[in-house]
């Protein structure tokens, strides 16, 4: 059946963005803040922190996952007005969130039983098990809870409370581990306290917001279709598999790129510029993913209401913006940065040289790989996880490698460092699957639109 009613006015995908950029880029100013608290404790502190941090990328993956899911679930049904299904999706959600809560909070109290067992030294692994139990199992009874406010507020295109809850959670969290390290003497236990206690306060905030947004929906029952989903656990969990998978093949290139730079003339001051050049990308690439995310709900409404010109127009404003940010902003800065930034950061004149070459390549590196973070969630707006898995599959596990060790091969046979060659193979491999992905995109939208004009 064609879509027939008028299409409303939502915010433009940079308008949604806006929020999201200033969310993400605090989080990644706030990431540090454990570990800066961590250090006035001791070495001890700082690694119970490094050993969660397997634990806490998998709830990181999952939560993802779920997101993905019932966001992109979530926005189609507004956007084709089926409220029956919105409610459906809520249901469904809840139950896995009950499922997956449970797991994590076994996890953390195996932790506690298991960290002595791992052949760390006493402080280490009492400060782990400490700091691991209380963040892995406190964040099952508020990490997974958030899932679904933020999920709905992102739904109906309110990005902007998702960007208060990220600051709500923030600052509770620096104001909460000053007060329990340095007032109540807590040690770890208090920096771990603290992040749980933080993330209740973003929950709280994001409920509030979420209850606002469903209270108007529910007042406009009468213009939605009472069409249901009969398989709504499929629906969301068909996107939110690949999501999670995805997310965590991405730690395959880390392990590769790690093993081939341990192999490396000169091992230390390249894992050292390595790391520099890592961070430095990450945070510079944060905008973009802060407008990935916004592209989910942004596209998947769209779909609901049959409107891929909208989408197409909405692609080329975050293409455009995205350029004129990593020229315009980036690489200047970058590119003056980098020596004075090297020489700050590395220890060793050789690893500071080997910063500096491969900091000038951030803005490349930012340019290769923002086409892959744009195109993902279009396809999950569009209900399609698979595209998503299978190019992060062929990127992670089938270029990385062999492109990586090539560029390392021909650096040595030019007598240049192995670093180098490694840098630039990765940004190949970048090129290449941005390309793709984005190649697939354009079919599928161009099939999407054909379609539409039939019914």
């Amino acid at each position: 059946m064609a879509q027939s009613n008028t299409i409303q006015p939502y915010p433009s995908v940079l308008r949604m963005s806006a929020p999201l950029v200033v969310s993400f880029v605090m989080r990644a100013a706030f990431t540090f803040v454990d570990t800066i608290y961590a250090a006035t404790i001791g070495d001890a502190a700082v690694g119970a922190i490094g050993l969660s941090l397997p634990f806490e990328f998998l709830m990181i993956a999952l939560w993802v996952g779920l997101s993905t899911g019932l966001t992109s679930c979530l926005s189609r049904s507004m956007g084709a007005r089926e409220g029956r299904k919105v409610e459906q999706y809520l249901r469904a959600t809840w139950v896995l969130v009950l499922i997956a809560a449970p797991f994590f909070l076994l996890l953390g109290a195996a932790i506690w039983f298991v960290a002595p067992r791992g052949g760390l030294d006493e402080d280490v692994y009492q400060s782990f098990r400490i700091y691991g139990s209380v963040l892995i199992g406190g964040s099952a009874f508020t990490m997974f809870w958030s899932v679904i406010p933020d999920s709905v507020v992102k739904a109906h295109q309110d990005t902007k409370s998702t960007m208060w809850a990220g600051i709500w959670s923030n600052v509770t969290n620096l104001v909460l581990n000053t007060v329990f390290l340095f007032v109540f003497h807590w040690g770890i236990f208090g920096i771990a306290l603290s992040t749980i206690i933080g993330r209740v306060a973003g929950l709280a905030y994001a409920l509030h917001r979420a209850a606002v947004h469903e209270r108007r929906r529910r007042n406009e029952a009468e213009e939605y279709g009472l069409e249901e989903d009969p398989r709504p656990y499929r629906s969301i969990l068909s996107l939110a598999v690949p999501a999670s998978l995805t997310f965590t093949l991405m730690a395959a290139e880390t392990a590769v790129i790690n093993a081939l730079i341990a192999a490396m003339d000169n091992a230390t001051a390249a894992i050292a510029a390595y790391s520099i050049y890592y961070r430095v990308v990450m945070f510079a690439i944060n905008p973009i993913i802060a407008a990935s995310v916004a592209l989910l709900p942004f596209s998947a409404k769209r779909m609901g209401e049959h409107d891929v010109a909208g989408l197409k127009r909405g692609l080329r404003e975050i293409g455009f913006v995205s350029v004129v940010y990593t020229l315009g902003i980036v690489g200047p800065a970058i590119y003056f940065a980098a020596p004075t930034l090297a020489r700050w950061l590395a220890e060793t004149p050789l690893s500071a040289e080997y910063a500096t070459f491969a900091l000038r390549l951030v803005p490349v590196a930012t340019l290769a790989t923002a086409p892959f973070l744009l195109v993902r969630p279009v396809f999950e707006g569009m209900g399609r996880g698979r595209p998503g898995l299978a190019m992060a599959s062929i990127r992670y596990l089938v270029l990385t490698l062999p492109t990586a060790w090539a560029g390392v091969w021909l650096a040595t046979t030019m007598g240049e460092p192995q670093l180098y060659g490694l840098i630039v193979g990765l940004l190949v491999v970048g090129v290449i699957s941005s390309g793709a992905f984005s190649l697939w995109l354009y079919l599928a939208l161009y099939a999407k639109e054909k379609e539409f004009v039939a019914e």
